[in-house]
């Protein structure tokens, strides 16, 4: 019985999968070497582009090293064994510097069950180039494909271009479709990455957004991640279902763009059933739009919650859909957006006339938006530097033709600070349109009919109305925000 209880053992052994080890060093390594160990660890990553990697293969860069080139990979890992790319011995991350030689510096095309963890990315050429990216997921005519994990990697110095038709470029970018096999991603995650000084955008995807051919990502998560000095979009999750984005920073976004292009700080586009939780969102300044949040063209159920929006030129949120291909296969329209429990301040203070002139309304709802619900927020308005800044907190218009439908607003906290000058609601021709049970303190204008209104002062520094689900660590960030606006008022 020993016997054949050690020849079962024997042969399972024979028959796993063997994990491989591959290291890493641009220092002392040497191509001619094994790799397998840190005293004979490869040099360049063109060998390293040359090895078919399998289930459970670790790839290991040194510490403190730097590379010159695309890490760009064979072969894929399994469900229970993927591939691992992270670093070895305490130090810096490694560099790997793409030197704009391509569109990418890391490419994974086609390969499921990889997981890429603490490296630092860069490419910036000699002068920007639509298109380039610091990191490309890429499956074209694959089906399914599983298991992309991107974690505390550090994405900076991306010189693409800040004219998005011509082609962008990004920090972290997915690409899936497929003309003989439906494509999607399953299971993808964007979390911990610091991306600065990407041009135009930091996270952002591209897939089957049409709805004629509606074939989604599914299970995608884009959460803890700190995105700084991008000009454009912070980040933007397009053709998924189910999206997570959650616990983000998206801050200091330079004045860079043209007046014709248009950027936000976090939004979905072509997506169903888009969460959007506990993100703090923060000067966010493209010449259009501008908001910290967005529930944009083509979306269904879509839910921004718990969020901190502060001191962005564009305001707080929009709600958009294009009239003219509403109806159309590709367009189904933007319906059941939820914003609720967020938190606003100073947002809407863009400092010149942009398209349409001085325009940064808190809240804009453009083109047949249906059936949306904006409850329990708390919008404080800061006094605008200028007299010739817009002071709408809401505007709804028209783009492309209908107008928005059945849109609630309820138990809203409208405040105004330290501002005497009169701030306005336009609600335009939209259909059904309700106000129920908000506060309002300060002067307004055309202040819409509800008829359960509030109208009372508050302490907002040592009782504000944070709803029991809101974070701590964002609760102090909006009392540190309240406090200094209160010390500038003093002193002004």
């Amino acid at each position: 019985m020993k016997i054949c209880t050690l020849l079962l053992a024997l042969l399972l052994c024979a028959c796993s999968p063997v994990s491989r080890t591959f290291y890493m060093d641009s220092l002392t390594g040497d191509d001619s070497n094994t790799g397998n160990s840190p005293s004979t660890a490869w040099k360049s990553l063109k060998k390293l582009n040359e090895q078919m990697f399998e289930p459970g293969d670790r790839i290991l860069f040194k510490s403190g090293t730097e590379y010159i080139g695309q890490f760009e990979p064979k072969g894929s890992g399994s469900k229970e064994m993927p591939v691992i790319v992270s670093s070895y011995e305490e130090g810096k991350k490694p560099v790997l510097h793409g030197n704009g030689l391509k569109q990418h510096t890391v490419l994974l095309e086609g390969l499921e069950y990889w997981e890429v963890n603490n490296l630092e990315i860069t490419n910036k050429g000699e002068k920007p180039d639509p298109g380039r990216n610091g990191v490309i997921i890429y499956a074209w005519d694959k089906g399914d494909v599983h298991h992309i994990h991107l974690k505390n990697l550090t994405v900076h110095d991306v010189n693409g271009s800040c004219i998005k038709n011509e082609g962008a470029g990004n920090g972290i970018y997915w690409h899936n479709g497929g003309e003989e096999v439906p494509t999607r991603f399953v299971d993808l995650l964007i979390e911990n990455c610091h991306i600065y000084r990407c041009h135009r955008n930091g996270i952002t995807g591209n897939g089957n957004s049409g709805r004629d051919k509606w074939f989604p990502s599914l299970n995608v998560v884009i959460r803890g991640n700190l995105i700084e000095q991008v000009p454009g979009d912070g980040i933007v999750p397009i053709a998924c279902d189910g999206a997570l984005v959650e616990h983000n920073v998206v801050r200091d976004s330079p004045d860079l763009l043209r007046i014709e292009d248009a950027a936000a700080g976090i939004w979905p586009w072509s997506c169903d059933n888009t969460i959007i939780q506990f993100n703090e969102v923060s000067g966010q300044f493209a010449k259009w739009d501008a908001q910290g949040f967005d529930s944009d063209y083509n979306c269904r159920n879509t839910l921004i919650q718990y969020n901190f929006s502060h001191d962005n030129a564009g305001g707080f949120v929009m709600v958009c859909n294009e009239g003219n291909s509403l109806g159309e296969p590709y367009n189904i329209g933007t319906e059941n957006t939820i914003i609720r429990h967020n938190v606003s301040i100073n947002d809407g203070l863009r400092p010149y006339p942009t398209r349409p002139g001085w325009f940064s309304p808190v809240i804009h709802i453009s083109g047949p938006a249906k059936q949306t619900a904006i409850e329990d927020n708390v919008i404080v308005i800061m006094k605008k530097p200028s007299p010739d800044i817009d002071r709408s907190v809401l505007v709804m218009d028209n783009w492309g033709g209908p107008w928005a439908e059945n849109t609630v607003f309820k138990r809203n906290i409208f405040y105004i600070m330290n501002d005497e000058l009169q701030y306005k609601f336009v609600t335009g021709n939209s259909i059904n349109t309700k106000f129920e049970g908000n506060t309002y303190y300060g002067n307004f204008i055309d202040r819409p009919e509800d008829s359960s209104a509030v109208e009372k002062e508050l302490d907002l520094l040592s009782s504000f109305p944070f709803h029991k689900e809101f974070p701590e660590y964002l609760r102090e960030k909006v009392l540190d925000r309240l406090k200094q606006s209160t010390d500038q008022a003093k002193i002004e």
